[in-house]
C-alpha cells in the first residue's frame, strides 16, 4: 500500500497536511493535519471585549470580515445587546461582498486549474470556444476576437517560458478531460475574475474602511457616519458607488460563474460519485434584517446522514439547539489533555509533538454537535436551504440542476450534490443566491436611511461577574462561531470553532474521521506520483494550496517530489 504525504496542501496562508494510503488505484485511508498553531485565544486573555474583533481578524490573512463580524455579535450575544437596521445592513453588504470576492477566488484561481488544462487551451479554434460561449450565456467577453486575444497572450508565455503562475500545473494529465475550446474558454474566464473580484474587494473597503482587516466595526453597531450632505461619511455618492460595483460583479457571476461551474462539472460526471465523505450539514442563519437579529435572508440547520427529512432548522442568534449542542476535542490534536467540552469549557494549553496517525497529529482540535462530525460550507448551506424551501436557493439550485443535466444528458438531483462537484456546484449557487440579496440589502439601507434613520451604534454596558456568549457567521468556508466568556468586563476565556476546523478535524476519541478524511476515502488516484484526484477533492472544501507535493513508498522514503500551483 502506497502512502502519499502532502504537505502543505495550501495556495494562500496556513498549512495543511494531508496523508493518504492509496490501493488498487484508490484511496484506502486519510488523515488531515493543521501543521501550524494559531493562538490568537491565548493573546486575547485579560483584554477588553470590545477590542477582540481587532485581534480576531488576524486569524486568518484572507477570511478578516468574517471573524471580525463574529467575535462583536459574541459579545453583543453576551450582553444581549441590539444593533441599530443600519448597522445590520452595512454589516451584510460588508460580509456578502467579502464572500462575492471569495467564491470567484477560490473557482478561478484556487481550484479550476484542478480540472482545466491551460496548456491545451493553446489546441483550441476560438470562433468554436465563442459559439460554446454564447451557448451557455449572452456575456459579452465571450467574443472570438476576445478569447483569440487570450489565446495569442497565453502562447507568448510558452514560447517565452514564462508560463508563470500556469508554469507547474497538471497539464496533460489523464485525468484532465476538457475539450481545448473549454480550457480557452476557462482561461479567458480565469484573467477577467481577476478584475471582478477586486470590484468585490472594493465594496468591502468603502465600507469597512480597508481590506483585509476591516476597521469600521464596533461592539453595539458600525463606525459608518451617515450623513448624506458630508463628503467625510456614508453618502449617497458613495452608496450608488457600492451599488454600481455589486451590479457588476454580481453580472458576472450570473452570467458567467455559473455557467462555467456547470458547463466544467457536466463535462466531469463521474465525479459526482466521489468525495462525498460525512454526510452530517450544518450552516447557520446569516443577513439579518432586523435590529434584534429574529429574522434572516439566509436560513441555518442541520440535516443529518444525508437524510434530507431529519431537517432541522437553527432559528436565531440565540437559538440554544446550537449553543448546547456545539463541543470540540483534542483526542488527537496537539494539546494537553485528552478532553471533549463546550466552547466554553475550553482551554487552549498548546503540547507540540510529532506526527504520529494513531495518537496526536494535528493542532486542528474535533469540533462535533451532538456527538456528530459536521460537514460546512456551502454544501452544507444550500442543502439546508434547499430543504427549507428558501426561495432564492430553490431558483438558483434548480436553474444549475438543470443546465448540468441538460449538458451531461443526465438527470442530477439535489442529492447528487454530496459529492466533490456537488461542492463546486452549491459554491456558485450560494454565490448567485448572495449576489441577489445584495442588491436588496443595499436597497434596505437606502430606504432605511431615507426615512430619517442614521442610527449606527448602541453603547455596550459590562456588568459585574461573568456573562457568556456566541457569535455565528455564514462565512465563505461555511459556518463560523466565536465563543467568549466576560469576567468583570476582561476575557476570561475565548474560543473561535472555525470553518475549516470542521472540515479539517482530525479524528475524535471514537477514531470518526472528519470531513476531508471521510471524503478522501474511496477516491480514484491513477498516478501516485501524481495524486491530483486527491487535490480536487481537498480543494472542492476551499481550502489553500502552497507549492510542493511529496511523495512516499511505504517505508516513507521519497519517491517523487512534484510541485503544483
Amino acid at each position: 500500500m502506497a502512502r502519499i504525504v502532502i504537505d502543505p496542501i495550501t495556495r494562500i496562508e496556513g498549512h495543511l497536511r494531508i496523508d493518504v494510503e492509496v490501493e488498487g488505484g484508490s484511496v484506502r485511508n486519510a488523515w488531515a493535519s493543521g501543521q501550524m498553531w494559531r493562538g490568537i485565544e491565548t493573546i486575547l486573555l485579560g483584554r477588553d471585549p470590545r477590542e477582540a474583533w481587532l485581534f480576531t481578524q488576524r486569524f486568518c490573512g484572507v477570511c478578516t470580515t468574517v471573524h471580525a463580524i463574529a467575535s462583536v455579535r459574541a459579545v453583543e450575544n453576551a450582553l444581549s445587546l441590539e444593533v441599530p437596521k443600519n448597522a445590520q445592513y452595512i454589516r451584510n453588504l460588508l460580509v456578502i461582498a467579502h464572500a462575492l470576492h471569495d467564491h470567484i477566488v477560490h473557482f478561478y484561481h484556487l481550484s479550476a486549474l484542478d480540472w482545466v488544462d491551460v496548456v491545451s487551451a493553446l489546441k483550441a479554434d476560438p470562433a468554436k470556444a465563442s459559439a460554446l460561449a454564447e451557448s451557455l450565456s449572452d456575456w459579452p467577453g465571450n467574443g472570438r476576437l476576445d478569447l483569440k486575444a487570450v489565446q495569442d497572450k497565453l502562447k507568448g508565455f510558452v514560447d517565452a517560458g514564462q508560463l508563470g503562475i500556469f508554469a507547474n500545473g497538471y497539464w496533460g494529465h489523464p485525468a484532465m478531460k476538457l475539450p481545448p475550446e473549454v480550457n480557452l474558454l476557462a482561461v479567458s474566464h480565469y484573467l477577467q475574475a481577476l478584475e471582478y473580484q477586486r470590484k468585490a474587494n472594493q465594496v468591502v473597503a468603502i465600507l469597512g474602511s480597508k481590506t483585509p482587516n476591516i476597521q469600521n466595526l464596533a461592539v453595539g453597531g458600525v463606525a459608518n457616519a451617515i450623513n448624506l450632505d458630508n463628503q467625510a461619511t456614508l453618502n449617497m455618492e458613495k452608496l450608488w458607488k457600492v451599488q454600481s460595483l455589486l451590479k457588476e460583479v454580481v453580472d458576472f457571476v450570473q452570467r458567467v460563474y455559473v455557467p462555467d461551474v456547470c458547463a466544467i462539472g457536466a463535462m466531469y460526471p463521474e465525479w459526482l460519485g466521489y468525495g462525498a465523505g460525512v454526510k452530517n450539514y450544518l450552516a447557520v442563519p446569516d443577513l439579518p434584517i432586523d435590529s434584534p437579529a429574529t429574522e434572516f435572508d439566509l436560513p441555518g440547520g442541520t440535516i443529518m446522514n444525508g437524510d434530507f427529512s431529519t431537517y432541522k432548522p437553527i432559528k436565531n442568534f440565540t437559538d440554544p439547539y446550537f449553543k448546547d449542542n456545539v463541543s470540540e476535542g483534542i483526542a488527537h490534536s496537539w494539546y494537553e489533555g485528552d478532553w471533549s467540552r463546550h466552547p466554553f469549557e475550553e482551554d487552549t494549553v498548546p503540547r507540540p509533538g510529532k506526527f504520529d496517525d494513531k495518537g496526536k497529529y494535528s493542532w486542528v482540535k474535533s469540533p462535533r454537535f451532538q456527538g456528530q462530525p459536521m460537514q460546512v460550507g456551502p454544501l452544507s448551506q444550500v442543502l439546508v436551504g434547499y430543504v427549507s424551501g428558501h426561495a432564492l436557493t430553490k431558483k438558483w439550485a434548480d436553474a444549475a440542476l438543470d443546465k448540468v443535466s441538460a449538458i451531461a444528458k443526465v438527470r442530477v438531483t439535489p442529492a447528487m450534490l454530496q459529492s466533490t462537484l456537488g461542492r463546486h456546484a452549491a459554491r456558485a449557487v450560494r454565490t448567485a443566491v448572495i449576489g441577489d440579496l445584495a442588491l436588496k440589502h443595499w436597497k434596505l439601507l437606502v430606504d432605511n436611511i431615507a426615512s430619517g434613520d442614521t442610527d449606527i451604534f448602541n453603547p455596550p454596558s459590562f456588568p459585574k461577574g461573568e456573562v457568556r456568549g456566541f457569535g455565528f457567521h455564514e462565512a465563505p468556508r461555511g459556518a463560523l462561531s466565536h465563543w467568549v466568556v466576560v469576567r468583570d468586563g476582561k476575557i476570561a476565556n475565548y474560543q473561535a470553532v472555525v470553518p475549516t476546523t470542521w472540515n479539517a478535524s482530525p479524528r475524535d476519541a471514537k477514531e470518526v474521521k472528519g470531513p476531508y478524511e471521510a471524503s478522501l476515502v474511496g477516491n480514484p488516484v491513477a498516478n501516485p506520483e501524481l495524486p491530483l484526484e486527491v487535490l480536487r477533492t481537498v480543494h472542492s472544501f476551499d481550502p489553500c494550496l502552497a507549492c510542493a507535493v511529496h511523495t512516499l513508498d511505504p517505508e516513507g522514503r521519497e519517491i517523487a517530489r512534484v510541485k503544483v500551483l
